[in-house]
């Protein structure tokens, strides 16, 4: 079945402040590793999970599950299960041209700002949907649950909230410690929260456009 929509309405002029305006916003954004502690109104997470799950993806399969998490008690847990992960990556069984590019980020096994922050939102994705009884493929999985996630972020940023991309090496021990069905597969923890009034990130540098857009009109 098909329905029928309006488009949104096109003006030059306001499409090119608002396409403007979002360039200088989003040029703002930084990964945060430092949170204050404040919390987050459950409210805002969930606004931000609604337009995650508007994402487009193959076939509208829809493969993606976020799993919201501000307990105190098993955010320490996951804390736990992560810095057990990691302390294999950095110390117990070093990749050390991994590390090498890393250094620059200041990065290490201490994973603190899972306590820290207001919410974890895990992504978890799955190839094969067994629901209804029936066996079927979802389409393009983890493609459309990465767009689905740019889509969290920038809901997110957009409304004020800080975040981290944070991807262990092995996520498995998400699915033990959520008890999600081992059909899902962890793709990120996005940590989002406040951080403070001023606090410290690595100084980094963006590839100009020229270097990331090729134009062919």
């Amino acid at each position: 079945m098909l329905e029928e929509i309006e488009r949104n309405e096109f003006d030059h002029n306001l499409s090119l402040n608002i396409s403007q305006k979002l360039v200088r916003l989003f040029k703002k954004r930084r990964t945060t590793r430092t949170y204050s502690g404040e919390k987050i109104p459950e409210e805002i997470i969930d606004n931000a999970i609604q337009v995650a799950a508007s994402a487009p993806s193959g076939a509208n399969k829809q493969p993606w599950l976020f799993c919201k998490v501000s307990d105190p008690i098993l955010k320490n847990y996951i804390r736990v299960l992560s810095e057990e992960v990691e302390l294999d990556f950095y110390k117990n069984k070093p990749n050390q041209k991994w590390l090498e590019d890393l250094s620059h980020l200041h990065t290490n096994e201490d994973k603190s700002f899972i306590n820290d922050a207001s919410h974890l939102i895990i992504i978890f994705y799955k190839n094969i949907d067994k629901s209804n009884g029936e066996v079927s493929k979802n389409y393009y999985a983890k493609e459309s649950t990465g767009i689905a996630t740019g889509m969290l972020l920038s809901s997110l940023h957009l409304s004020g909230i800080n975040s981290l991309t944070y991807t262990p090496k092995n996520m498995h021990y998400l699915n033990e410690a959520l008890e999600i069905d081992k059909e899902y597969r962890a793709m990120m923890i996005v940590v989002a929260g406040i951080a403070p009034k001023q606090y410290q990130v690595p100084l980094i540098d963006k590839k100009g456009f020229d270097e990331v857009c090729k134009s062919f009109s």
